[in-house]
């Protein structure tokens, strides 16, 4: 079985590692007429193809920052900071073998039998957040003549924003994605003309306290989705440092992941392939790994330099309150 894990101590980039990556996985799925591995190749050029062309995100960064400039004339009083990233090249294997994983274990929990092929395509035909931006807010307490009522004050903003987003980025060549009433909102701070496209965290946190909206667009120039996050800056220090962190969240898939595995070796290829190389990047020691542009004292001291595990950072925008003064 082909897995990244084999390409991640040979010295090359990560474009690099990337093409012979797929390369070699195409010829064994080949070989071995294993039609999810093709599926997984397609995955993979997707990644590759955001990492050799460049131009396009950057018609597409501008057009974020045509939204970015109206903030700031609409909400001078604000600060926030508009981010994006290209998803790292581990942490979309492990998302992409992730789904395997939980869609087999969920279906057969449910029917006691495997998914067929073509029902399991299907599950992997969903992947919209390779791009991804995030808007963080917030709002000073020297512009509040009540700093109690900051957290309110903020979230009434963030839905503010949320309501004229889709129609913002509509005008300029994207097209708002329906969530099929995933994480469907119920607060009355939501437009219901925009309702069903956001996946609303907030009004509905997640057991860990995550909280954030976020939306799907296809660029129809560059022909790829992208997600869009908006959150405060409370709720960012619960996803980045807080409850909510991702090391957390891994430490999480690692226990679903390892619970899936009472389904006996063997009588899935796709599980079960898909669950050894879940585990092997899971177990990784990022400080062994030899790719260009990064190293690593430990599995938390990283200088991600290629975007290998943290993500490839394509867009930093950043507005500082006005009148901090009086």
């Amino acid at each position: 079985m082909v897995t990244l894990n084999d390409y991640l101590y040979s010295g090359d980039t990560v474009l690099r590692i990337l093409q012979k990556y797929k390369k070699d996985l195409h010829e064994d799925a080949i070989a071995h007429h294993n039609e999810i591995d093709l599926v997984h190749c397609n995955f993979l050029l997707q990644i590759e193809e955001l990492l050799e062309h460049n131009d396009f995100l950057t018609a597409q960064s501008q057009k974020l920052r045509e939204f970015y400039n109206y903030m700031v004339g609409e909400y001078p009083y604000l600060s926030f900071t508009f981010k994006g990233r290209i998803k790292s090249l581990i942490r979309a294997e492990e998302k992409f073998n992730g789904y395997i994983v939980e869609f087999i274990y969920d279906y057969y929990t449910k029917n006691k039998c495997y998914p067929s092929i073509s029902e399991l395509k299907n599950r992997l035909n969903c992947f919209r957040d390779l791009i991804a931006y995030r808007i963080v807010i917030s709002v000073p307490r020297c512009h509040l003549a009540h700093p109690e009522d900051r957290k309110t004050e903020e979230i009434d903003h963030i839905y503010k924003i949320a309501n004229i987003l889709p129609e913002f980025l509509e005008e300029r060549g994207f097209t708002v994605e329906p969530t099929g009433g995933i994480g469907a909102s119920s607060s009355p701070l939501l437009s219901d003309s925009v309702r069903p496209y956001y996946r609303d965290y907030i009004a509905s946190a997640t057991p860990n306290g995550y909280r954030s909206l976020h939306i799907t667009f296809y660029d129809n120039s560059a022909r790829c989705y992208m997600e869009v996050q908006l959150r405060t800056k409370e709720m960012d220090d619960i996803a980045e440092i807080g409850s909510a962190n991702h090391l957390g969240y891994e430490k999480k898939q690692e226990y679903d992941r390892a619970r899936r595995g009472a389904i006996p070796t063997g009588e899935c290829l796709y599980f079960d392939e898909a669950y050894e190389r879940g585990m092997k990047l899971q177990q990784l020691e990022l400080k062994d790994l030899d790719v260009n542009m990064f190293a690593a004292a430990d599995n938390s001291l990283i200088n991600d330099g290629c975007g290998l595990y943290r993500g490839r950072q394509i867009l930093p925008y950043e507005h500082l309150s006005r009148f901090q003064s009086d």
